[in-house]
């Protein structure tokens, strides 16, 4: 058995202003658990994306989350659950001027390859992308042209 406070568990790098491993911190081994809070437009991910091999179910304790997804976009509040297949395109962003809770459950634990789009302003279009360091940031750079599209604290 393992047990953690979730505030004791260290805070991620990345678009939300709060990420919070739980998985690792308690050791599981076949699903990935993150804790999250966004802020008024914050989002769980780097950008629209899927995984190749995990799936995903998000519960959301307070607030409401827009899911982009390839069907068009899915409010998803208080007390609700949304689940994704793998291998299927979504986003979800804080577009409230609440903040958000929800917890995020992934199996299996690693996710495979993680296909992220963003849009480019020198490329003109949404386009696939990777993540670098880059000082005491994370920042997203179009694989087409190396544009830097986002940076993450």
């Amino acid at each position: 058995m393992e047990h953690v406070r979730i505030d004791a568990v260290e805070d991620w790098m990345g678009p939300a202003s709060i990420k919070r491993p739980l998985g690792r911190a308690l050791g599981t081994m076949e699903m990935a658990i993150n804790y999250y809070e966004l802020a008024p437009g914050e989002s769980f991910a780097f950008g629209y994306h899927r995984h190749t091999e995990q799936e995903e179910v998000f519960y959301i304790q307070s607030g409401t989350v827009t899911f982009e997804t390839e069907a068009g976009d899915v409010a998803v509040g208080t007390g609700e659950a949304i689940r994704f297949e793998s291998g299927e395109f979504q986003q979800g962003t804080n577009h409230s001027d609440d903040r958000v809770i929800a917890v995020a459950l992934g199996g299996p634990a690693e996710p495979g390859e993680t296909e992220i789009r963003r849009d480019c302003p020198d490329c003109g279009e949404r386009t696939p992308q990777r993540i670098e360091p880059a000082d005491d940031a994370l920042r997203t750079l179009c694989e087409n042209c190396d544009t830097e599209t986002g940076r993450f604290t």
